[in-house]
């Protein structure tokens, strides 16, 4: 048995930083289960209080496109001007619009 697989499954981590604010991909641990994932990315990502929450999930259940498809996937829709606000008047003086 190889080191890597001694290391049992990849799991990768979130972290967010301050409630209410998004997570963030923080990186990866190596663990045999859920506890032990949680654990080891407590123990790694937030030893000096970095975040509030954390979420770990198994690499092979992330699900995303190949950069390869990602011209066919992220087609722009330039036939629906609609969704864009580029033919709309705006007031003299408005402002963060």
């Amino acid at each position: 048995m190889s080191e890597r697989e001694n290391q049992g499954p990849l799991w990768e981590v979130f972290i967010q930083s301050k409630s209410g604010l998004s997570y963030k991909h923080a990186g990866s641990v190596h663990a045999y289960d859920k506890e032990m994932a949680i654990e080891n990315a407590r123990d790694l990502f937030t030893r000096r209080k970095e975040g509030v929450g954390l979420w770990v999930v198994r690499t092979e259940h992330i699900v995303s496109i190949q950069p390869s498809d990602a011209e066919s996937f992220f087609d722009p829709a330039d036939d629906k001007v609609y969704r864009h606000p580029t033919f709309y008047n705006m007031p003299e003086g408005a402002k963060h619009i």
